[in-house]
C-alpha cells in the first residue's frame, strides 16, 4: 500500500467523529482541490497530497487552542511510515502555517505546495461549502445566526480571533468575505471569484428575509 493510501485510511480513522465541517469529507474536498490547483503548478506533488490529507488533524480548535498537536500528530504518523526527513518537515511546516488566524498571520515558511494547500482549504470555506460549515460550526458552539447589535470585528489579532465568539453571520465579515484577496495561485483566484459571489448573493437574500421586505 502506498504512503498516501496509508495516510487516507489514517486520516479517515482519525477524524470519524470529528464535527461535520472538519471531518474526512472536508479533507476529500481539499484533497480534490489541491489536485486541481497543482495541475497548473510546478510542485512536488506527494507533498501537495500529504499536506491536504494530514492539514485538519487536529484541528486546534478542537483541542483547546493547542496548535502543536496537529504538527505533532502528523509527524509521529509520517516517521512511523518511515517517510522521508525532508518530506515530514515540509508537511509539518504546511500545517503549521496554513490556518487564516485572523488574517494577520505572519507565515514563518513558504513554498509552492503550502500555497497550492492554503488556497485548496480556503476555497472549501468560502461558496455554498464555506456556507454550510460556517453555520454547521455556529451551531456547533451553539452561536445566534446573527445580531444586528453585535458588529463584525475587522483586523483581529490571532488571539483575538482565536477567541471570538461573535454570530455566526459576522465570520462572513471577519474571514470569508476576505479569502478571495489572499488566494495564492492563479487557479485559487480562478476559483474563489464565483465562490465569493454566491457567498454576496446569499448574504443579500439573507438579510431582506432578516427584515421581512418583499
Amino acid at each position: 500500500m502506498s504512503l498516501i493510501d496509508t495516510t487516507i485510511l489514517f486520516v479517515k480513522q482519525k477524524l470519524e467523529n470529528a464535527e461535520a465541517g472538519h471531518d474526512w469529507f472536508h479533507i476529500e474536498r481539499v484533497y480534490k482541490n489541491a489536485l486541481l490547483i497543482a495541475q497548473q503548478e510546478d510542485c512536488q506533488l506527494e507533498i501537495v497530497k500529504l499536506g491536504a490529507l494530514l492539514h485538519d488533524i487536529a484541528d486546534s480548535k478542537f483541542h483547546n487552542g493547542d496548535e502543536t498537536i496537529g504538527p505533532k500528530t502528523a509527524r509521529a504518523f509520517l516517521e512511523a511510515q518511515q517517510a522521508d526527513p525532508a518530506t515530514i518537515n515540509h508537511v509539518v511546516n504546511i500545517i503549521e502555517n496554513i490556518s487564516f488566524k485572523g488574517g494577520n498571520f505572519e507565515k514563518k515558511f513558504s513554498s509552492i505546495e503550502l500555497e497550492i494547500v492554503q488556497d485548496a482549504d480556503r476555497l472549501d470555506a468560502i461558496g455554498a461549502i464555506g456556507i454550510a460549515r460556517t453555520f454547521n460550526y455556529g451551531g456547533y458552539k451553539n452561536r445566534p445566526l446573527y445580531d444586528p447589535a453585535i458588529a463584525p470585528v475587522l483586523n483581529m489579532s490571532k488571539e483575538e480571533y482565536k477567541n471570538n465568539e461573535s454570530p455566526t453571520l459576522n465570520h462572513f465579515y471577519e474571514k470569508l468575505l476576505l479569502l478571495k484577496e489572499k488566494m495564492n495561485t492563479e487557479t485559487g483566484k480562478k476559483l474563489a471569484q464565483e465562490r465569493h459571489r454566491f457567498m454576496e448573493v446569499f448574504l443579500s437574500q439573507f438579510y431582506s428575509e432578516w427584515e421581512g421586505e418583499f
